[in-house]
C-alpha cells in the first residue's frame, strides 16, 4: 500500500459554498483593485501639483533675479546722479561766491567813481537751490515689463 502524502486542507468556515460569500469575496477584491488606483491617481496628481509648484519657484526666482539686477542698475544710476548733483551744487557756489566778489568790486567803483553802474543782481534760486526755477517735470520709467 502506497501511503497518499496528504495536503492540508483550507479549513472551511462553511461559506465558501455559499455564493452570497463568494460574491463578497469578488467585492472585496474589486474594492481593493479600486483602492489601489485611487491611490495611484492621488499620488500622480499630488506629484503634478508639486511639479507645478517647483516650476513656480523657479519662475519666481528668476523674476526676482531680474528685479534685483534692475534695482542695482539703478542704484548704481541714482549714485552718479547724486555725485554729478553734488559737483553742481559745489560749482554753483563757486560761481555765486565769484558773482559776489565781482558785484562787491562793481559796487565799490560805482561809489568811487559816481557814475551808475549796470549791477547785475544774483537770482533767488542760486541762493535758494531748493527752489526749483522750473517745474517738476515728470520722470520717465526706465523699467516698462
Amino acid at each position: 500500500m502506497q501511503q497518499q502524502q496528504q495536503q492540508p486542507q483550507p479549513v472551511s468556515s462553511g461559506s465558501d459554498s455559499d455564493p452570497r460569500y463568494a460574491n463578497m469575496d469578488d467585492r472585496k477584491r474589486k474594492r481593493m483593485l479600486s483602492n489601489r488606483e485611487s491611490a495611484r491617481r492621488s499620488r500622480m496628481k499630488k506629484q503634478q501639483h508639486l511639479d507645478e509648484l517647483l516650476k513656480e519657484v523657479n519662475q519666481l526666482k528668476l523674476q526676482n533675479s531680474e528685479i534685483s539686477q534692475k534695482t542695482d542698475v539703478v542704484t548704481q544710476h541714482y549714485i552718479g546722479v547724486e555725485s554729478e548733483n553734488n559737483v553742481l551744487r559745489a560749482q554753483m557756489m563757486e560761481l555765486t561766491d565769484r558773482l559776489r566778489s565781482l558785484n562787491s568790486v562793481l559796487q565799490f567803483m560805482q561809489d568811487a567813481s559816481g557814475f551808475a553802474m549796470d549791477i547785475p543782481v544774483i537770482p533767488d534760486n542760486l541762493l535758494e537751490p531748493w527752489q526749483l526755477p522750473c517745474p517738476i517735470q515728470a520722470i520717465p520709467n526706465m523699467f516698462q515689463c
